[in-house]
């Protein structure tokens, strides 16, 4: 079957509509979140995030970014807190990210654009699984950090080390002992909105909170990123970059902060 998505000419963000029609939507992600349009909500409760290293479990090369994925049959890895009602379990983390400094996030803060963009994935227990809970608007919560170039971040040392072992499509490696705790800022103040995952099938199933505070890394650490292929190993090397969704239309959402 022909890839029907991706990042590169033909099958970019701006055609994903072809085959999703969802893409059009009226709660798509990501967004530009305009500071002063953000409203403080006191009623926001804060961000509860607990997690446990030996939940984590293997990391993979999907031919669109990398997974750090996680082990989600109990409540060991959870997140509550925000907009959320229940417990949320990790799934997975992964990154999105640009060719060159300046560009890489999905979301925008008042227009500007980070490095990268770390999204921890997360789903509502009160449904029987991840694949049941995608089909509901409350069923998955994200938290989106923004990564800027500075100093070399050594949480993130595990997780570099190990993309030596997937550098192409498809490629697999077991990831154990990480507590992706350590990849959040010093603050938790966030702003959450309603929307969707930002790659297909773009379902509109995530309840947001992205972090006011972004995190360093080093540009070695990005050039590490920007090493990995989009490729299978048989395939001519494509180097994965430009992994991003832009901003998509607010379309009359509101956005809450935790904080004044």
């Amino acid at each position: 079957m022909a890839q029907t998505w991706g990042y590169g000419p033909g099958i970019g963000p701006n055609t994903w509509h072809h085959s999703f029609p969802i893409a059009l939507d009226d709660h798509q992600s990501p967004i530009d979140i305009k500071t002063s349009d953000a409203k403080y909500d006191s009623a926001l409760k804060p961000l509860s995030i607990s997690y446990d290293p030996s939940t984590a479990k293997g990391i993979v090369n999907n031919g669109h970014s990398f997974n750090v994925e996680f082990d989600d049959s109990e409540d060991k890895s959870v997140l509550k807190g925000g907009l959320l009602e229940g417990t949320y379990r990790l799934k997975q983390f992964h990154f999105h990210w640009g060719s060159c400094d300046g560009q890489g996030s999905e979301h925008t803060i008042n227009g500007r654009k980070y490095e990268a963009e770390l999204h921890l994935v997360h789903w509502n227990t009160k449904y029987s699984s991840f694949g049941e809970a995608v089909k509901h608007c409350d069923g998955l919560s994200v938290v989106g950090v923004l990564l800027q170039v500075g100093k070399t971040n050594p949480e993130l040392h595990q997780v570099i080390d190990a993309l030596s072992l997937i550098p192409t499509k498809g490629k697999e490696a077991p990831f154990h002992n990480f507590d992706p705790s350590g990849l959040l800022p010093k603050s938790l103040d966030f702003w959450t909105y309603k929307g969707s995952l930002t790659t297909p099938p773009l379902l509109q199933c995530v309840i947001w909170n992205v972090l006011k505070e972004p995190i360093d890394l080093s540009s070695d650490q990005m050039s590490k990123l920007r090493g990995l292929y989009f490729n299978n190993e048989n395939n001519s090397p494509c180097h994965m970059v430009d992994n991003y969704r832009p901003p998509q239309p607010l379309k009359g959402r509101e956005v809450r902060a935790s904080f004044h």
